[in-house]
């Protein structure tokens, strides 16, 4: 291309071939899917009006995670596993003991658990 500008001639140059992208998608993450689940992205895509590879991108982008458990939840579990090995514990010696002497513990643990499991139940989402 070339302007003729009071007797001066300014020559733009073009550098060949295609321009370059400004991001470049160079990494890569492999991930196995069933040939069911293929077909069923690949049929999403097709509906979308996108290749799988850009579907599945976009949809990774706009996905939502939810961890399964809180730290507080996990903390409750816990906290009913040693109540449960407490309770094991209580009744081997009621075995032993005999039952009426360790009632009174075993009925406050059960209490304990039951607030737990209550807990556990209305956080249930």
């Amino acid at each position: 291309m070339t302007a003729t500008t009071e007797n001066k001639t300014i020559t733009k140059v073009r550098t060949p071939g295609r321009p370059k992208k400004t991001i470049r998608r160079s990494d890569f993450l492999m991930v196995r899917l069933t040939p069911t689940e293929r077909i069923l992205i690949e049929g999403r895509a097709k509906n979308a009006g996108l290749k799988p590879s850009e579907w599945f991108r976009r949809a990774a982008k706009n996905a939502k995670v939810f961890p399964r458990f809180t730290v507080e939840e996990t903390g409750w579990f816990r906290m009913l596993a040693g109540l449960a090995n407490n309770l094991n514990q209580l009744t081997h010696l009621a075995h032993v003991a005999g039952l009426f002497t360790l009632a009174m513990k075993c009925q406050t643990i059960l209490k304990q658990v039951e607030e737990l499991i209550t807990k556990l139940s209305s956080h249930d989402g």
